[in-house]
């Protein structure tokens, strides 16, 4: 027995099939999704590169700001720390310090911390000492600084080192500090009780007011030193003064200039810097807000 399929009994099922990939590869859903899939990576990349096409001219029009900002600022930091009177060197400042907590000195009475005398004054220097404290118990330490920031002046730093030095009356009553600041060409003497009366006061006051000042403007640090030792001792021996150097009838040049010019250079000073500061920050500020307001 045959069973014969017509074409029309089979045309269902192949019209199934048909239709099915019509369903699929229908006309009306097929570009809609190409153009959904196409459209949206269009679109975004047309949103996403319109700013980045804009951003790389942004630092061609304001890089010469940032550079005039960089160096304005830097100009204004290096002025600061050249100009600024609070500001100073390490090594002044560590070798001030150092001659305090150094204590006095064992085998010698000089602590030459600016390096300023020579050999032959540091020998006669220590020959002429010994044999005062031999003959008399009196010791004299001499120290020379190149400058001071701890203190005002050559006086306050001479009672500082006797005091850190020799603590008590008994330990510094026969002892003798002298100070000599090369920078500003000046000097101190101080000491203990028994000192001090051994000495006089007019002889103290002469070492002071000539030998230090005066041989240190010229720079003749070794006989300032040695000349103001000879005068002490021949003041402790009860000799005649020997006497010192006179300034001369022109009035002496001082290197440093008064508290009125230093106020009035301080101001002019602030002024500088404040300007240089406005320059370097403000005006690249309003210079960068008024190129944004325009876009």
């Amino acid at each position: 027995m045959e069973t014969i399929f017509s074409p029309h009994s089979l045309s269902p099922l192949f019209n199934v099939k048909a239709s099915s990939s019509k369903v699929l590869l229908s006309p009306s859903l097929q570009p809609k999704s190409n153009s959904l899939s196409c459209s949206k990576p269009i679109n975004y990349s047309l949103r996403k590169q319109q700013p980045l096409s804009l951003t790389p001219s942004l630092p061609s029009c304001t890089s010469w700001l940032s550079h005039a900002q960089q160096g304005l600022a830097a100009l204004a930091i290096s002025l600061a720390l050249t100009f600024s009177p609070l500001l100073h060197t390490g090594n002044a400042l560590a070798s001030e310090f150092d001659v305090l907590n150094e204590g006095p000195p064992k085998d010698s009475y000089l602590v030459d911390d600016a390096g300023v005398l020579s050999k032959v004054t540091k020998s006669d220097l220590k020959q002429l000492l010994s044999d005062l404290e031999n003959r008399k118990n009196f010791h004299i330490n001499f120290i020379t600084v190149r400058k001071l920031t701890s203190k005002a002046d050559a006086f306050e730093y001479a009672d500082q080192v006797l005091e850190r030095w020799y603590p008590s009356i008994e330990e510094g009553n026969n002892k003798g500090i002298v100070v000599l600041v090369t920078s500003q060409k000046e000097g101190a003497v101080t000491g203990g009780p028994a000192f001090v009366q051994a000495v006089g006061e007019n002889v103290l006051d002469a070492t002071v007011s000539e030998n230090l000042p005066v041989l240190a403007t010229d720079e003749k640090y070794n006989e300032a030193i040695f000349s103001t030792a000879k005068r002490l001792v021949a003041a402790i021996d009860g000799l005649r003064d020997p006497g010192g150097p006179k300034f001369k009838d022109n009035k002496r040049e001082s290197n440093f200039k008064s508290r009125e010019e230093t106020e009035e250079k301080r101001g002019q000073f602030t002024l500088v810097v404040g300007g240089l500061l406005v320059i370097a920050f403000i005006v690249p500020m309003a210079q960068y807000y008024a190129y944004v307001s325009k876009k």
